[in-house]
């Protein structure tokens, strides 16, 4: 990825210099142009065509933002709640991602989820286990959140 967006930009200059101009109007039609070259290039690259993760990453952060934004909810309603009424507990996911990356990635982003944390990461990176504040409520919530982030998360780092 890194070599296709030198690549771009080299055009874009490249295109700046050939038009004997000198503003960002022109740099971005370049950037365009060679965003087209690349494409049309695509094949004689190993990695795939970088827009495409950039748009991956971007689907990553978007999912990032809604999970903090509603566990910010879920914690104000904790917090705000005149009774405590908790069940804690130490449960097991599974996981089918694979490399530290990923799972370290993905470990991060599931301690985002209201009131779980992962205390471990089995040695083969297959499970991890995770401590949630409620264990009816958090449960399901790290659920429906591994399978988004662990989708997400795939899109980002393989092919």
């Amino acid at each position: 990825m890194p070599i296709q967006v030198l690549i771009n930009l080299f055009i874009a200059g490249l295109w700046m210099f050939l038009q004997n101009e000198t503003s960002l109007l022109t740099f971005f039609s370049g950037y365009f142009v060679g965003l087209f070259i690349l494409f049309c290039l695509r094949r004689f690259f190993d990695q795939p065509f970088y827009p495409f993760t950039i748009i991956a990453i971007g689907k990553l952060l978007l999912i990032f933002i809604y999970e903090l934004i509603v566990s910010s909810f879920f914690v104000m309603k904790h917090v705000l709640r005149p009774k405590i009424h908790i069940q804690p507990g130490i449960f097991r996911v599974e996981t089918d991602l694979k490399g530290d990356l990923e799972v370290t990635l993905l470990s991060l982003l599931i301690c985002l989820t209201p009131g779980s944390v992962v205390m471990e990461v089995s040695p083969d990176s297959k499970f991890l286990y995770i401590h949630a504040l409620h264990i009816p409520e958090s449960k399901q919530a790290v659920l429906k959140s591994k399978v988004s982030f662990e989708k997400a998360i795939k899109d980002v780092t393989r092919k």
